[in-house]
């Protein structure tokens, strides 16, 4: 006669709940860093350092964009070899001469390589010495005419290795 083996039954012990309840939270708490490492690594989520401030100007802001498109001005810029280009014209392609041009530049996701150049009048436009590391940048250009910002554009630049 053969005897059936029989198996003994394993039960489920408050060691293997305490197991997935650790692996359970484990995994949570792993993947709430794992987010909030990757979220503070690509965008601070800052945009204006004091949004009462900045929201004192917002009227005026929105008020001088029909102004500038009226102006018919158009920017075109370039980045080449360390150098920021900017081309001020107007809709018959003449250039504009301002009283003075700066541009911000700044990364998307922190402050501490952000700066102001001022854009020199040049043969055709204005432009300065910017060197840049390689990778996404803000540019930020305002025009002024008569102490008051009369051109604004903003673009966005990358730049490869080697710059």
């Amino acid at each position: 006669m053969n005897q059936a083996k029989v198996k003994p039954q394993r039960t489920f012990t408050g060691r293997h709940m305490l197991g997935v309840i650790l692996a359970f939270f484990a995994t949570v708490v792993g993947v709430n860093l794992t987010m909030a490492v990757l979220a503070t690594q690509s965008w601070t989520g800052l945009v204006v350092t004091n949004s009462y401030v900045a929201s004192q100007n917002y009227n005026e802001l929105l008020a001088a964009a029909p102004r500038q498109d009226a102006l018919g001005w158009t920017g075109p810029w370039e980045y080449d070899d360390g150098r920021l280009a900017f081309t001020l014209t107007d809709d018959a392609g003449t250039p504009v001469h301002v009283l003075d041009a700066s541009a911000r530049i700044s990364r998307p996701t922190h402050e501490r390589d952000d700066r102001t150049i001022t854009l020199a009048a040049a043969a055709n436009g204005y432009e300065a010495e910017a060197t840049l590391a390689a990778g996404i940048w803000n540019v930020d250009v305002i025009a002024r005419r008569d102490d008051a910002p009369a051109y604004r554009a903003r673009f966005r630049l990358a730049v490869q290795k080697g710059g």
